[in-house]
């Protein structure tokens, strides 16, 4: 039943992306992509103030890596930059086998935590996460 609903949500997800497409004010744009497997995200952040403004996405692959873009844009606007690279590590965590990560607006990512049982999808799932990482750090190094 759990695994049904958490299926249900990253369909949602990919189905009806949040935050989906380009942010023209962007302070960062980094793509990120799987060569094996092809999936790809571009992820767009607006910081001000050392927070994401607004986060946002294109790209193409499979429902799981589209879906985690979908619930990750949800869950770092908002948040100081810190706290992103935190929630990284977080979801890196979780897909070793730690626990969920919580907080506001964090809720849907219960749903990636059933990925980890398929090691050839955990790259999918984390590749958004591994962008978001890669822009914070290129913004800094700016």
């Amino acid at each position: 039943m759990l695994n049904e609903l958490y299926r249900e949500i990253i369909l949602d997800h990919y189905r009806s992306p949040r935050n989906r497409g380009e942010l023209p004010d962007a302070d960062t744009k980094v793509r990120g992509s799987n060569p094996i497997c092809g999936d790809e995200v571009t992820l767009y952040l607006k910081i001000g103030d050392g927070a994401i403004a607004a986060a946002r996405s294109t790209g193409n692959g499979c429902s799981i890596s589209q879906a985690s873009t979908s619930i990750m844009t949800q869950a770092i606007v908002g948040r100081s930059l810190e706290e992103a690279l935190a929630l990284v590590e977080q979801v890196e965590g979780m897909m070793r086998g730690g626990g969920v990560p919580e907080g506001p607006n964090l809720e849907d990512l219960a749903a990636l935590e059933g990925v980890r049982k398929f090691p050839a999808r955990v790259k999918c799932a984390l590749l958004p996460w591994e962008t978001l990482k890669q822009s914070i750090h290129e913004y800094r190094a700016r």
